[in-house]
């Protein structure tokens, strides 16, 4: 059974730091694309930020720079360290995992930017 822990959400004032984290169980970690999507209100999800398994990285334009994507394949767990948050970063944040074969997606952790 594939499971997700996602952790790290919050409320933060614009400008501040957030560090998500997403805990996989259930799947070959480190053989999986690991990903960050958001939705925010009235928005279509869209993709925040991947890591494939040889930890290459790409990113929404809106925010490169500001957000980095880690992964640590011991502990099955993928990162989104994000700074300098906007009002617009607000959303639910999922954690994404993608094969060849196979997507998951977890449950969602709500970021809230707002002061």
């Amino acid at each position: 059974q594939v499971q997700f822990v996602e952790s790290g959400g919050g409320l933060v004032q614009p400008g501040g730091s957030l560090r998500l984290s997403c805990a996989a169980s259930g799947i070959i970690f480190s053989q999986y694309t690991m990903g960050w999507y958001r939705q925010a209100p009235g928005q279509q999800r869209e993709l925040v930020a991947t890591i494939n398994s040889g930890f290459s990285t790409n990113y929404a334009d809106s925010v490169k720079g500001r957000f980095t994507i880690s992964r640590d394949n011991a502990k099955k767990t993928v990162y989104l360290q994000m700074n300098s948050l906007k009002p617009e970063d607000t959303a639910v944040y999922y954690c994404n995992a993608e094969s060849a074969r196979w997507v998951y997606r977890g449950q969602g952790t709500q970021v809230i930017v707002s002061s």
